[in-house]
Parts: C-alpha cells; sequence; structure tokens
C-alpha cells in the first residue's frame, strides 16, 4: 500500500462509527494534503480567531460559528459547495476539533464522502494551565502558519 492509502486507512479506523471519512491528526493532515490531488483543508474558525490567533496558508476559510455572537452560520454548507467540489477530499479544522466534527458530519452528510475531521485543531487543548499550542494541534506540530 502506499502512504496516502496508509494514512487515509488509518484515518478511516479512528473514526469508526462516525459520519464522516475519518480523523487525522494534523501532522497526518499536512502529508495527505500534499499527498492527494486536489485535497482541500477548510478552516472552520471565526473570522477573529483567524485575524488574532494566525492562519494556515493556502485553506478555504468558513466559519462554523460567527463572532462574538456565538450563532452558527447559517450559510455554511453553500459556502462550501461554492468553494470546494463535492468528489474533492475535504479535510475540516477548528482550534481544538470539535466544530471540525460538525463541520465534517455536515459535509459528509451532503454528499462530501471524503470528508475528515482534524484532531486536535489549530492550537490543541488547553494544558493544566489553561494554555493551549503546549500539548496539540496544528502549531505545535510546527506545520505551516502565519499571522497578520
Amino acid at each position: 500500500m502506499g502512504k496516502l492509502t496508509d494514512l487515509l486507512e488509518l484515518a478511516r479506523e479512528r473514526a469508526q462509527g462516525m459520519p464522516f471519512a475519518g480523523a487525522l491528526t494534523p501532522a497526518e493532515a499536512w502529508e495527505v494534503w500534499h499527498l492527494a490531488p486536489g485535497a482541500r483543508l477548510v478552516d472552520v474558525r471565526t473570522r477573529a480567531e483567524l485575524d488574532w490567533v494566525g492562519r494556515i496558508p493556502e485553506t478555504v476559510e468558513i466559519e462554523w460559528t460567527h463572532y462574538p455572537s456565538g450563532a452558527q452560520n447559517p450559510h455554511f454548507l453553500a459556502h462550501l459547495k461554492r468553494q470546494v467540489e463535492r468528489n474533492t477530499l475535504v479535510m475540516f479544522i477548528c482550534r481544538a476539533g470539535h466544530r471540525s466534527r460538525f463541520a465534517a458530519t455536515l459535509a459528509a452528510e451532503a454528499g462530501y464522502t471524503a470528508s475528515y475531521n482534524v484532531l486536535e485543531g489549530f492550537e490543541g487543548e488547553p494544558d493544566a494551565h489553561h494554555h493551549r499550542n503546549k500539548t496539540g494541534g496544528w502549531r505545535f506540530a510546527n506545520l505551516p502558519w502565519f499571522q497578520n
């Protein structure tokens, strides 16, 4: 088996019982993004998070919820359909992997059969001192990102 096939199989095993195709660590998502032609990474964090915390280059940015209200974006699926074709391998990332799980689920239900959640998200879960970026996430894995 090839590297991409192995990564996707591992992701499928992690997500057994979930409606989406799989769950990837940030490092695995980075590899899949570069191994799978046309794969897309969709960042579902709020504009405030993107502006104040940092961005991942070349992602599709679609808010799952709005800041500061926290209201769910009623146009999420419409924006996704405009920016990402249904037959695309699409990975969803947020701050810690929770909103992205909901986005991956909604996408899978809408016909995106190669829909994946990125575990740990951009910042990971807080540590014992309530600080993020210390125990997991995209930034902790030293993957590409930038801050405006």
